[in-house]
């Protein structure tokens, strides 16, 4: 296990279909907000982008948990280590 994942809680989690889970990418200036968003595994996203008040509107139906910058790190290196098959990445 690397180091990101030994920090990052999320991604040693079991799938859980119940478990949804939010990570921000930004917030724009004409008022929308680009976020991940996935069911079960926080590696599989789908990306999203709503105004704000849906955006907040959309977390708390769907009760997620944001993902911290540790936890999105974690995610950017495992992504690196699949898409260029870079060695040590995941090391």
């Amino acid at each position: 296990m690397s180091k990101l994942q030994a920090h990052a809680p999320a991604l040693d989690r079991p799938f859980d279909v119940a478990r949804r889970y939010v990570r921000l990418k930004s917030r724009r200036d004409d008022g929308f907000v680009e976020f991940d968003f996935s069911i079960g595994d926080p590696r599989i996203c789908v990306e999203l982008v709503m105004r704000e008040p849906d955006y907040r509107a959309f977390c708390n139906a769907h009760d997620v948990v944001w993902l911290s910058t540790v936890e999105a790190a974690a995610l950017d290196a495992e992504e690196l280590k699949w898409r260029y098959g870079l060695p040590g990445l995941a090391e």
